[in-house]
């Protein structure tokens, strides 16, 4: 039964721009077989038809349907979704992406795990992946095989150790996927550790996800497949961009998002007292986003991205900037060869918090530096 003050399930959606995709997506939430939620959609000044859209759903939703809005455009879904986790009243919050949609029974299977297993989170770990809309959309729709998390898979839920050294040793090991809709979140986790979205462009879902990873006393992974990825062109991360755009959008996180990580699990005990795996994570964020950057800079010249990465990094790496370009473009590249993997692991028990982030940029140069000649 749905009570409106407190809806078991808060469903929160930033909004932009998605007209063409809204309506199967709010469709597949309408035909629920689990009705007590609230749905949160938070419009981030879209310029189509789309809070139209919204706003003739409403009486379908029969008054669980909430339309909010930011002052400006942000650019992304970060601040749209922490707008949603403030308005959001329900025990559990799940996101969901606009242009996305999710099973018949994917709110009741998540919630009835959740509340079997006392569970913090309910992480999925696999989904489906679909291109295209209606007929079309429906017919492609297949076993997501890229991005996603490395195997092995869970057969049956499985709680994860509260170990944190061994949530870090998956973390490394790429064993969790950080989209957040994989994951339903008691929001009550969420308020009592503060955990919102870091307002990065790329990279905030791996810093939200490590903080359920770090604070939720039980983690619960499932093989519950319950949401279905549009794959789009124009989407943030697939539009064209010129060189330096194309840099500065994917080494931003590593800029910011590096230092907000570094920040937040200073605070937790383990990593004070534990630096190995509080570096660890800074390596795992660090490598995985240059990575990120450098394949999706694949289009361009060794001297487009010479000069890119030279504006971007030239004032925090100064005179060490020169040793990027041969070690993300060459063969011995971090993710391809495992010897110039653990450049890092020779830090000391002792290190002190303060050096570690820069440790982490300066690094990388040290090490080519070695690797090549110039």
């Amino acid at each position: 039964m749905y009570d409106k003050r407190f809806p078991a399930i808060s469903v929160i959606i930033p909004l932009y721009n998605a007209e063409k995709y809204l309506g199967e997506c709010l469709d597949s939430i309408l035909a629920q077989t689990f009705q007590d939620f609230e749905l949160v959609i938070v419009d981030d000044c879209s310029t189509d038809s789309s809070c139209e859209i919204v706003e003739s759903y409403m009486p379908k939703f029969n008054g669980r349907l909430k339309l909010y809005h930011t002052e400006k455009n942000t650019g992304s879904g970060v601040v749209a979704r922490n707008i949603g986790l403030s308005k959001a009243s329900g025990e559990y919050v799940y996101n969901m992406d606009n242009d996305d949609v999710i099973t018949t029974t994917a709110l009741e299977e998540m919630y009835r795990l959740a509340k079997e297993y006392d569970a913090d989170v309910v992480y999925c770990e696999r989904y489906y992946m679909s291109t295209g809309v209606g007929e079309e959309f429906i017919k492609d729709i297949h076993l997501a095989t890229t991005k996603i998390q490395n195997p092995p898979y869970v057969n049956e839920p499985t709680l994860e150790s509260k170990d944190l050294s061994e949530r870090v040793q998956k973390i490394v090991a790429s064993r969790f996927y950080v989209a957040p809709w994989l994951k339903l979140v008691r929001r009550d986790l969420l308020e009592k550790k503060n955990i919102t979205f870091p307002v990065l462009k790329i990279g905030d879902d791996d810093i939200w996800t490590y903080a359920l990873i770090f604070f939720a006393k039980n983690f619960l992974r499932v093989p519950n497949m319950i949401y279905i990825r549009r794959m789009r062109e124009d989407s943030i991360t697939g539009v064209r961009k010129n060189p330096q755009e194309t840099i500065h959008f994917w080494l931003n996180p590593i800029l910011l998002g590096l230092k907000e990580l570094d920040d937040f699990i200073s605070q937790i005990d383990f990593f004070v007292e534990n630096p190995k795996f509080h570096y660890a994570v800074l390596e795992k964020f660090f490598y995985g986003k240059l990575r990120n950057a450098f394949e999706n800079a694949s289009y361009l010249t060794k001297a487009d991205v010479y000069e890119a990465v030279k504006n971007e990094f030239g004032k925090n790496l100064g005179e060490n900037h020169v040793f990027f370009l041969p070690y993300f473009m060459g063969e011995r590249s971090p993710w391809n060869d495992p010897s110039a993997r653990g450049t890092f692991t020779g830090l000391t028990m002792d290190t002190s918090r303060a050096d570690i982030t820069q440790a982490v940029l300066e690094g990388v140069s040290f090490a080519v530096r070695d690797m090549y000649e110039f």
